[in-house]
This record gives C-alpha cells, sequence and structure tokens, in this order.
C-alpha cells in the first residue's frame, strides 16, 4: 500500500502542483511573552464596563549573532538545519533588510499509520534591525509547503512585508510535506495540520528569538488567509496566551463544512451542465458560463448598487442586497434555449440551491449560505465553483477530514469529479464528525476553533483581532463568518468591537482580487490598536489599477479610477457617500450603519 501511496502521490502532484502556487500566495518556552497590561483596566464612560488598557509597545533590539544560533540553540525535538545570513536586499520582490535565516524541522517521527516520515518543517527569518516584534505567517490550502518566511500583509498587491518592517517571521508546513491530502491517513499529522503544529511551533519560535537577541518578543501576531485565516481563527480560541494581535482573512473556519459544500456545488452543477470535458465526464464549468455569470452579476448590480445611496459598481450594503435581490425577478429567464442573456429555470433552481447552502436529503444545512455580490463573475469565483470543487475538494473531503479515511485504491482509481458526484450527503457528510480508535478527535473539532464565540483569554488579556472576508468569495461564506460575529457580540453583550473588528470587502473574491478596494494594511492598524489603543474605525484600501506599485487587478471596472479608495468599514457599517467630492476618494465617505 506504501509504494502505491507514493506512486498516486506523484500523479496527484502533477495535477494540482499548478494550483496550490495560488494558496501560497495568498499565503506559525521560555517564558518570555510578557505580561500584557490587561491587569489594569480603564472603565468606560458609556457603560462602566472594564476593559483592558493597550498593551505597551514593542521595543526593538540588534541580532546578535546569527552564525552561533546552530551552535547554542537547542529545544525539544528540533533540529535546525540550516542557520546563515542574508544580505539586504530583494526577496521575493520586497526590498528586505539584512537578516539570519534559519530553517528547521520539530518533532520528526515515522508513522505507525501509514508508515511515511513526518515531521514540523519551518523556516525563520530574523532581521538584525528588529522592532521586537514576532509574526506568525500562516498559510492557505492545506500547507505542506515552507514558504519564505516573508510576512505577508495580506489583501491583493501588498506594499510590504512583515520582514520588511522588522518583524522576526516564522513560517511552516504545519507536519507534512506536499500539497496533497494523503497525510490524513496519519491521525497525528491531521492534528498537526489542524492546529497542533502552531502550539507546538510558538514557544520554539520564542525561544530562538530570545537566543537571537537576547530577549523574547515584546508583542507577538499571527497573520494568514484562507485556510491561513483559519490558523488564525484558531489562534484566537487555543493560543491567546500566546498572541497579541490576530489578523484573518476569509477565514475558512469551518472549512470541512465548505468543503462539503463544494462537493454539493459540483453535484449541483452537473444539472446544468451542456458538454463533456477531454474525459467525457460533465463539464461543469458549462453550467454558467462567462456571459451568464457577468449577467447574474449586472443583474446585482442593478438591483443593489444604488442602496447605499451612490451607483458606483460597488454593493456597500450587501445585508440589505441579500432581502432585496430575488434571482427569479431579477434575472431574466430563457423562453427558449440559453443564449447568454438570461437563464434557464433549471439554472436558476441549481444556483439557488448552492447561494442558499448545501442541504443533505431531509434539507438539514451542511454549510451556510452564500451572498450575491458583484465579484461572482470573476475568474477566481469560478475557479473555485468549478475547478477547486473537483480537484482540491475531494481529496480534502476524503483523507483529512473523514473518519475513516476513504479508501486510498479507490479515490485514485477516479477522478476527482466522480468521487465529488459519488459523494452521499445524508452517509457521508456526517463524517467529519466522526470518530473511531484511530482518529479519536473528528475534523469538525481539530479543523474548528473550539467554542468560536468565547474569545475571553483574548479579550481579557488586552489582545486584539482584526477579520476581512471578500464578499465574492468562492468557497467560504461571509454569511458564516458574519453569524460568527454576531455570536460573538452578543456573548460579549454588544461589545465585541472593544476586542474584535470583521471589515466585508464587496466585491473581493477570496483573499483578493474581484471588483473591489482590496489593497489595505491592517497589519499596521492591528498593531496600533494593540500597542496605541488605536481603534481601527475605517481602514483605506485602494484598487489596483493601471500604474499600481504590484500585481495589477483585470477585474476592476474600466469606469473606476484607477486609484479609487474606499474606507473598509467594521461591521455592521457600511461605507457611504457624504454626497460631496470625488466618488473615488475615500475621504468623502463615512462609516455608517446601513
Amino acid at each position: 500500500m506504501h509504494n502505491n501511496l507514493k506512486m498516486s502521490v506523484s500523479k496527484y502532484c502533477s495535477k494540482v502542483l499548478i494550483i496550490f502556487p495560488l494558496f501560497y500566495l495568498l499565503a506559525a518556552c521560555s517564558g518570555d511573552t510578557p505580561p500584557a497590561e490587561s491587569t489594569e483596566s480603564v472603565t468606560t464612560s458609556e457603560t462602566g464596563v472594564s476593559m483592558p488598557s493597550p498593551m505597551s509597545a514593542a521595543v526593538g533590539a540588534t541580532l546578535l549573532n546569527c552564525e552561533e544560533l546552530s551552535s547554542q540553540f537547542a529545544f525539544t525535538q528540533t533540529a535546525l538545519s540550516e542557520v546563515s545570513p542574508v544580505a539586504a536586499g530583494m526577496l521575493e520582490g520586497y526590498a528586505v533588510g539584512e537578516h539570519c535565516l534559519i530553517t528547521g524541522q520539530m518533532n520528526q517521527r515515522i508513522s505507525s499509520v501509514d508508515g511515511n516520515s513526518y515531521a514540523i518543517g519551518f523556516e525563520m527569518r530574523l532581521p538584525v534591525d528588529w522592532n521586537g516584534r514576532f509574526f506568525y505567517q500562516a498559510n492557505g490550502g492545506i500547507d505542506g509547503r515552507v514558504a519564505p518566511s516573508m510576512g505577508g500583509m495580506l489583501g491583493g498587491g501588498s506594499l510590504s512585508t512583515a520582514l520588511s518592517e522588522g518583524f522576526a517571521v516564522i513560517n511552516s508546513d504545519t507536519g507534512h510535506q506536499g500539497p496533497t491530502p494523503f497525510f490524513g491517513i496519519d491521525p497525528q499529522a491531521r492534528l498537526d495540520y489542524g492546529y497542533s503544529a502552531v502550539g507546538t511551533l510558538t514557544p520554539m519560535a520564542k525561544a530562538l528569538i530570545t537566543s537571537a537577541y537576547g530577549k523574547g518578543p515584546d508583542r507577538s501576531y499571527f497573520a494568514g488567509c484562507s485556510n491561513g485565516g483559519r490558523h488564525a481563527m484558531i489562534a484566537a480560541a487555543r493560543y491567546a496566551d500566546q498572541y497579541d494581535g490576530i489578523l484573518a482573512g476569509n477565514p475558512g473556519f469551518n472549512l470541512p463544512q465548505s468543503a462539503v459544500a463544494q462537493l454539493y456545488a459540483a453535484q449541483q452543477f452537473t444539472l446544468v451542465t451542456t458538454s463533456v470535458n477531454d474525459d467525457g465526464e460533465p463539464d461543469i464549468s458549462s453550467a454558467f458560463t462567462q456571459a451568464e455569470r457577468d449577467l447574474i452579476a449586472s443583474s446585482v448590480l442593478a438591483r443593489c448598487d444604488g442602496l447605499d445611496g451612490l451607483v458606483d459598481g460597488i454593493v456597500a450594503d450587501s445585508m440589505t442586497c441579500q432581502a432585496t435581490f430575488e434571482l427569479e425577478r431579477d434575472v431574466p429567464t430563457c423562453p427558449a434555449d440559453r443564449d447568454g442573456s438570461c437563464l434557464s429555470a433549471d439554472q436558476k433552481t441549481v444556483l439557488g440551491n448552492i447561494m442558499a447552502g448545501a442541504r443533505n436529503s431531509s434539507g438539514e444545512a451542511l454549510y451556510a449560505s452564500f451572498p450575491y455580490d458583484a465579484g461572482m463573475n470573476n475568474p477566481n469565483w469560478a475557479f473555485w465553483k468549478f475547478t477547486a470543487s473537483q480537484i482540491l475538494d475531494p481529496g480534502s473531503v476524503s483523507f483529512i477530514f473523514s473518519t475513516p479515511p476513504h479508501d486510498f485504491d479507490a479515490f485514485v482509481a477516479q477522478s476527482g469529479l466522480q468521487t465529488a458526484l459519488n459523494f452521499d450527503m445524508d452517509n457521508d457528510a456526517p463524517k467529519i464528525f466522526a470518530t473511531n480508535d484511530v482518529y479519536t478527535e473528528a475534523a469538525m473539532s481539530y479543523m474548528t476553533p473550539p467554542n468560536p464565540s468565547d474569545l475571553s483569554t483574548l479579550r481579557d488579556r488586552g489582545a486584539k483581532m482584526m477579520v476581512f472576508h471578500g464578499i465574492s468569495d468562492g468557497i467560504f461564506s461571509t454569511d458564516d463568518t458574519a453569524r460568527w460575529y454576531n455570536e460573538l457580540n452578543a456573548q460579549n453583550a454588544g461589545r465585541a468591537d472593544d476586542f474584535t473588528r470583521l471589515f466585508l470587502i464587496p466585491g473581493m473574491n477570496h483573499c483578493a482580487g474581484g471588483p473591489s478596494t482590496d489593497q489595505f494594511d491592517m497589519v499596521t492598524a492591528l498593531v496600533n490598536w494593540v500597542e496605541q489603543g488605536e481603534a481601527p474605525d475605517r481602514v483605506i484600501a485602494t484598487a489596483r489599477g493601471e500604474g499600481n506599485a504590484r500585481d495589477v487587478n483585470p477585474a476592476l471596472p474600466a469606469n473606476w479610477a484607477n486609484d479609487r479608495t474606499r474606507p473598509l468599514c467594521p461591521y455592521p457599517e457600511i461605507a457611504k457617500y457624504t454626497g460631496n467630492g470625488d466618488i473615488d476618494d475615500a475621504a468623502n465617505f463615512s462609516c455608517e450603519a446601513p
């Protein structure tokens, strides 16, 4: 079985390696964590509720000696494989200062279940001129690769990195090597991927920082998008005593359920396909052509663009839009054949089912509903719905999230689409909640934050959390994220915004892209909130038009200014035009209730 597994991993990689880099682009002991100033409180005049004071600002230091770390540093079950100085220069397209590169592994072992070798691989970069802060860079996808530990600032076309700003940064493969789902056969690899790798790496990283600078980090930050956003949500719940600021982007914190919803969508799409692929299988991308998705997006805009008081190509008031837009009424129904100017009745049924959320035959919800938004015609949305649902999600559900895992030989003998179509929403979907003698923790336990609406540890020590989510995300629903925030707010007597803020970004797809202002810096905003007490009442975001410093966004409408700006507002507030001035300038918008 082990030889077959290795051969099939190679075959699987050949199919998905052109896909998985997307995740990485979107894409962690010594008692050195200082006591937060949360023991001192301030009392708000409005409610009389005591809240922690801001934490003190981080104080920088200079790297002592890079080369000596290889002989000086020791930590349980940790082996350093490289310790070398790196001169100042360009790295991954960003200017970075002189720093120390360290790579290594923790907890190397041989699995008693699948016979494969596992370890938690990591890379750290420690700047010579350090700002006193630690940054955990969480990957997206299913991990499996140690990416350059730059500390991406997230959003589209980030203009800087944490390393460039002087943070000490770590990145990890979370305990398995290679972007394939077969590590899910090993129970411990599942747990490492879910949450354990972060808990294992964090004290080691802080101890290494202490050895490198003679002091531990004054402040520690955690950031990631997609699965990295899920990691961030996990960190806020499980490791809030270790991190002072957490940034979660497009968080798939109910990832097993969203993966099941992807298989549900694939099943629905096959009901309205009009062609087959090269293998003779239904081409699910033909379920909704580009012209038909353009029609859906333009219909949403026609009904909802003006709800915020300004027709500008942005559905800022998405909540009202969901109550206002009606697929049956607002999109023309084809009187005969499909021609791109209408949807058939069957297409409307299929799209309505998918947007309402995956369900089993009894009508029980398996995942959240999705909002209608202007970015549904973008290739990023199509990738998640039509490609990932048959290339990525079948393997994840079969091996990482189901107990027991799928039969390996049966899985590799069929296509991903066949796996998706054979998935039983009544009998297979409950396996993400199942356990047995070998897999003693269910996917919906190790992949999700325990009691996600209880962030009392984070709150009580004065730590802060920021969450952003593109409303046109094709895989993780903002309805799910908003529901989580509403529950968090209710559990904190309507005061969740004292320590956690959610920003829903109109038009933005998965982590970036779409007809949106998706270039922003929430890391700096988070640091200022944690260390200066400056709550982020708005975050200014820019469209990445022609002439942008990095990564021009091809999805921008032609009538937008190349450098359009908008305030991203903390949920449930939305950006509203003040009625005066340039509509492409964020200065002329305020954050207000819908």
